[in-house]
């Protein structure tokens, strides 16, 4: 039996940013659901914050679904850490709610993308199909999802001191 592709990577995607547990026994809506402002803007050395790495993943997933959505490829890599200061508990829980809704609608658009589209060149030949962007999408969030996880743990352990 065949599975689905498209259904597949949905699940792959959903399983990191909101629902799952399987590769790192949490999610992202998990991981960023008890942290708040003042830590996620807490500094660690020369390390991003929270906040910064949070924009940084949602930057990603905006940009790509706005081309999902009909649009133009606007992302550049060198402005995606240029993050808008979180100065409140408002600023902070608008960032992480935007991201978990820009994954869920992400993932929606990747679940009713047929296989051709799949295998489609994505906006130039230079980036490949669409399925490689959305790996590759899961995996760069995967990466900072481990730094994200370090870099909690650091904060927290430095309010419980």
């Amino acid at each position: 039996m065949k599975t689905n592709s498209s259904k597949h990577l949905a699940s792959r995607f959903r399983e990191l940013f909101i629902n799952g547990t399987w590769i790192a026994n949490t999610n992202y809506q998990e991981l960023l659901s008890d942290i708040n402002w003042q830590q996620a803007t807490h500094e660690i050395v020369s390390l991003n914050t929270i906040a910064i790495l949070t924009y940084h993943i949602n930057y990603y997933v905006e940009g790509v679904l706005q081309v999902f959505e009909g649009g133009s490829l606007d992302i550049k890599d060198k402005y995606s850490f240029d993050a808008p200061k979180i100065k409140s508990e408002n600023d902070w829980d608008t960032l992480k709610t935007e991201l978990l809704k820009n994954t869920e609608t992400f993932a929606k658009h990747i679940e009713s993308m047929p296989e051709e589209q799949l295998e489609s060149v994505f906006v130039d030949e230079k980036y490949g199909s669409y399925r490689r962007n959305i790996e590759g999408l899961i995996e760069h969030s995967y990466y900072h999802f481990g730094q994200l996880s370090l870099i909690k743990k650091m904060v927290l352990e430095k309010d419980n001191q």
